[in-house]
């Protein structure tokens, strides 16, 4: 399925939406305005360092890949203002049904997701907001190559690992990001780490956590610089070894749902240890 994506306006599944605001917000001022639920994780998530980092300002076109339930894309829209674009990169279609947990009607759901994410961000914020538009990774059209500012891969590149070898879902995201950013843009991560002496078999991506050394490498080799990493998203608490699952952790906690005493202790811990870096495409 592709969604289709226009600079003025967006054309998500044959549905046209006008986004206008009258100017962006501050970063501060968008972070503030979040409910009490969304600002609980701060101490965990750190939207502020993190989007600071990653250089993202009022009036850039930003893809967001990956965005789930729009915990950050509720902070991008205000804050890119009416100048600005958000862009959803879902996962393929076709790669869902691999997890082999998703019920059907998720399933039939993630058909028409580029029109109900859209939609849903117009509901929550109306007029004051970027224009915004969706497609699913491996179906982007070319009407945006060479023009987004920064690409945000906030705990994406684990599933996309995961089921490289069944499929090239990764290789294919990252041939699409580099295709999308101008030149000299910039491609944030965020994602699960994992410690450099565990395998690679355990480091894969289907546990959640991903090494350093590979997600450099990968970026790399699809023609990315390392430019800077930041430990804004380390947490020293999550030591995790072979065996262990991202998810265990909260907000998840999927181990310990019958065993009280381990799940205060996995709270205790809190989120996962994450690797924040930053790339930019070549000029």
């Amino acid at each position: 399925m592709k969604y289709s994506l226009m600079i003025k306006i967006a054309i998500v599944t044959g549905t046209v939406f006008l986004l206008n605001s009258p100017s962006a917000e501050t970063l501060d001022t968008v972070l503030a305005s979040q409910s009490g639920e969304v600002q609980s994780r701060y101490v965990s998530r750190h939207p502020k360092e993190t989007l600071e980092f990653f250089g993202v300002q009022p009036g850039m076109m930003v893809i967001e890949a990956f965005p789930g339930g729009g915990w950050y894309s509720n902070i991008l829209v205000p804050l890119l203002g009416s100048e600005g674009q958000l862009i959803g990169a879902d996962y393929a279609f076709d790669m869902y049904p691999k997890f082999n947990f998703y019920p059907e009607d998720f399933l039939a759901a993630k058909k028409t997701w580029g029109k109900t994410w859209t939609e849903g961000l117009l509901r929550r914020h109306g007029n004051n907001q970027a224009r915004v538009g969706a497609f699913a990774l491996g179906s982007m059209t070319d009407d945006i190559d060479g023009k987004v500012d920064v690409v945000i891969l906030i705990r994406a590149l684990h599933n996309l690992a995961r089921f490289e070898s069944d499929g090239g879902y990764l290789t294919t995201a990252l041939k699409e990001i580099h295709r999308a950013l101008k030149p000299g843009g910039a491609v944030g991560v965020v994602q699960h780490l994992a410690p450099e002496d565990t395998s690679d078999e355990w480091a894969n991506g289907s546990n959640g956590y991903l090494k350093k050394s590979f997600v450099v490498k990968t970026m790399s080799d699809a023609g990315f610089e390392l430019v800077g990493a930041s430990e804004a998203n380390v947490n020293p608490a999550d030591q995790p070894v072979e065996g262990d699952i991202v998810w265990r952790l909260p907000p998840a906690l999927a181990t310990s749902r019958e065993d009280p005493e381990l799940r205060a202790s996995l709270e205790r811990i809190g989120e996962s240890t994450r690797m924040t870096l930053l790339f930019r495409k070549g000029t």
